[in-house]
């Protein structure tokens, strides 16, 4: 049996084959050469070491068997753990399809219960009837008798208790009736409660839709003068849910005049806005060009929040909706096919990989409305950047393969581009989706969800530290984030909700 050579050895042995000198030397003089240096002498002399050379006995014989025998022992733990679940998926479905059967023929059995005890009041009417008829005409002829005294006083006094008896048969049988039928009219209630459940959450809000918001009616600026006129004949927008519908006013490039007095036709104030914590949903589709010639910085920073305001604010109800949602539905048991599919929607939307539901409900959560502000201010230059204007970029976004706005002063090396976006309020809903879901905010999302857990408020100075990686500049980003916030008391903003009602505003060059 051939002995089996160490590594050593065969670099020894490869040093003999080339006939490598210096090697041989140091072998007659007796002197041990370690693998190393061995190897050293070799790639000096430009000879290539065989990669099979390099096996080590512990690897081959021991550590290679046992990393298989892990690797199948993994294996199969995991299709016993599929197995389990597979049955248990099929013992959920048994339990679900046998109480829908169970449910279906008590349904069948209550109809036909039904039809059976309408075919019986149907002839209700006929048996009474007759009834009426026969006791006609025996008083009739039972008074005519008593008082033409041509019967008995003894049969008289047995046909007077005969009627009594009928008389007492009939109303305990009519009583019983009454008392069947109600029985079937308080538990058909019951039966309709359970069936719409679903629908009876959404139509809850209906009856607030119509109350508040009267004053936005519709107004057209002319082209020359920046007069208003009130546009009766134009539909009313009925929102069917709490967050409120979305108003697109149409892209007219209005002017900075134009908007600033429709904010003074329907009273929109940033200080009622500070005291009420309630904004009125006028939503914007693009910034007035001439939003910088503005002369006081007061005024434009106020005219951006009114514009960006009420899209952050809708956004972040959105979320809220959907939030809520999820967390009824993880307390359930079995969920429907409509709920399973929002699942999947909502998964794929905020790029939730394996099913994790509480993952999903880390990233499906608000992003303070004073850091939203604040980044859009920075981000835009108060409505006025060249991205803003041209592409409703309110946040800076990158893009390297949709659709964008180069930068003036890119790098030739580089090919990034600014997001460009059809509406203000895709934006927003991009900015809070890529806070919610890119990696680079996962410390932004801990913090957040540590403070639900402890029940506190969500508080923009508190997580603006955690968007360091947002901009190039790092640490300085989050100051002027600081900055921005504090300066115009951008946290009053944080508790603000939407009016629920809301008319449709038309804007008309």
């Amino acid at each position: 049996m051939k002995k089996k050579l160490s590594y050593r050895d065969k670099l020894v042995e490869l040093a003999y084959i080339y006939d490598v000198k210096e090697i041989k030397d140091y072998e007659k003089s007796r002197k041990n050469l370690t693998s190393g240096q061995l190897e050293l002498i070799l790639k000096k002399n430009k000879i290539v070491i065989p990669k099979d050379f390099k096996s080590n006995f512990l690897r081959d014989n021991f550590i290679k068997p046992v990393g298989k025998i892990k690797a199948n022992l993994v294996e199969y733990k995991e299709n016993k753990i599929k197995d389990k679940n597979r049955a248990i998926r099929k013992l959920e479905n048994f339990k679900l399809d046998s109480s829908r059967k169970i449910g279906r023929a008590f349904k069948d059995g209550w109809k036909q219960l039904g039809l059976i005890g309408l075919n019986f009041l149907n002839i209700i009417p006929k048996l009474g009837k007759v009834i009426y008829e026969f006791f006609g005409s025996l008083f009739t002829d039972l008074f005519h008798g008593i008082y033409n005294q041509q019967i008995e006083p003894r049969k008289a006094k047995k046909v007077m208790i005969a009627i009594a008896s009928v008389a007492v048969i009939a109303t305990v049988a009519f009583s019983g009736m009454n008392y069947i039928s109600d029985n079937e009219v308080a538990k058909k209630p019951e039966i309709k409660k359970e069936v719409k459940k679903p629908e009876v959450k959404k139509e809850v809000k209906k009856p607030e839709v119509k109350k508040e918001v009267k004053k936005p009616e519709v107004k057209k600026p002319e082209v020359k003068k920046p007069e208003v006129k009130k546009e009766v004949k134009k539909p009313k927008l009925e929102v069917k849910r709490k967050s409120v519908d979305e108003v697109i006013l149409p892209n007219l490039n209005l002017k900075t005049e134009t908007v600033l007095n429709l904010f003074k036709d329907v009273e929109y104030d940033l200080g009622k806005v500070r005291t009420q914590k309630l904004v009125k949903p006028i939503y914007f589709t693009q910034f007035p060009r001439d939003l910088d010639a503005l002369q006081s910085t007061k005024l434009k920073k106020e005219t951006f929040i009114k514009i960006v305001l009420p899209l952050i604010v809708a956004e972040n109800e959105r979320i809220l909706e959907d939030r809520n949602k999820l967390i009824l539905l993880t307390k359930k048991k079995f969920t429907t096919d409509l709920e399973k599919q929002w699942l999947r929607q909502k998964l794929l939307e905020y790029k939730v990989k394996k099913g994790d539901l509480k993952k999903l409900l880390n990233r499906m959560d608000i992003i303070p409305t004073s850091i939203a502000l604040a980044q859009a201010a920075k981000e835009s230059g108060w409505g006025t950047s060249r991205f803003a204007l041209e592409g409703n970029a309110i946040f800076g976004q990158w893009t390297f393969s949709g659709q964008g706005i180069a930068p003036l002063d890119r790098e030739s090396n580089k090919n990034h581009k600014v997001l460009k976006f059809p509406i203000l309020r895709a934006s927003v809903k991009a900015y809070q989706n890529n806070l919610n879901t890119h990696k680079s905010y996962s410390k932004f999302r801990q913090k957040r969800a540590s403070l639900r857990d402890k029940n506190k408020k969500i508080k923009g100075l508190e997580l603006t530290e955690t968007l360091n990686n947002y901009a190039q500049t790092g640490s300085e980003y989050t100051k002027i984030l600081n900055q921005i916030i504090k300066q115009n008391r951008l946290t009053d903003f944080e508790p603000v909700r939407l009016v629920n009602s809301v008319k449709k505003i038309e804007l008309t060059s």
